[in-house]
């Protein structure tokens, strides 16, 4: 399997879980200084590369199927946040959101899919966000780009279900990462008042659900809430 944005956060735990299950796992990643994978390096290994540059993307994938072979899984989870109200927001705060957010994720999935079509069998996993039904002020950016995820992967599960290839999102909510544990107490505790769950998800509930979405053969075009209920379903 591939992911990209693997080395912290839901990324690092989506890796942890597959490579756990058994998996040859490629990590992409614009740094990989520390080298930081989920076990050995039998198993895995850290590729450098932007994923806004289709050059750096398709470099990627060709190393790690000269190594582990064709591509079976995708999890595109890269993505930045440039939070800001949208009377302040730049033209490259948006930008530069769409660019990681929904562009790089379009060009990995495009390239994983010439392994996938050959295979005839394949999942592509999007990690979209709570945000993109709901909506959040200061994250027009944000919003617009997770929200761009759910249209490219239900296109990609119609014209790549015939052959064997499925296409979900996971939406998380508010999950416990370094980035969203540096919020200001209030935010937080605002945030956690709308959870019906009564809690903040964990980066393992998130690679719970990626961990299904590769093996559901017959769930596609799917958006899998991870959010406590948050989104109530949108």
């Amino acid at each position: 399997m591939v992911i990209t944005g693997g080395s912290r956060g839901i990324g690092q735990a989506v890796a942890e879980a597959f490579y756990k299950a058994g998996d040859n796992v490629t990590i992409l990643d614009r740094e990989v200084a520390s080298e930081r994978g989920p076990g050995t390096g039998e198993r895995y290994m850290t590729v450098q590369a932007d994923v806004t540059s289709s050059a750096d993307v398709d470099r990627a994938f060709e190393v790690a199927e000269e190594r582990f072979g064709p591509v079976e899984v995708l999890v595109a989870n890269a993505g930045v946040v440039r939070d800001k109200l949208i009377i302040r927001m730049s033209d490259e705060d948006f930008a530069a959101t769409r660019d990681v957010n929904l562009t790089g994720s379009f060009y990995c999935v495009r390239r994983a899919a010439k392994s996938m079509v050959r295979r005839k069998s394949g999942a592509v996993i999007l990690l979209g966000s709570v945000v993109a039904s709901i909506g959040g002020s200061g994250q027009a950016n944000y919003s617009a780009s997770k929200a761009a995820l759910v249209g490219l992967a239900r296109s990609v599960a119609r014209e790549l279900g015939p052959r064997g290839i499925t296409a979900n999102v996971i939406a998380p909510g508010f999950i416990q990462t370094d980035m969203t544990a540096a919020l200001p107490e209030a935010v937080r505790e605002q945030y956690l008042s709308q959870i019906p769950a009564g809690r903040f998800g964990t980066v393992e509930d998130v690679a719970g659900a990626a961990l299904f979405l590769a093996g559901a053969r017959y769930v596609s075009g799917a958006i899998l809430p991870v959010d406590g209920a948050l989104g109530m379903g949108h």
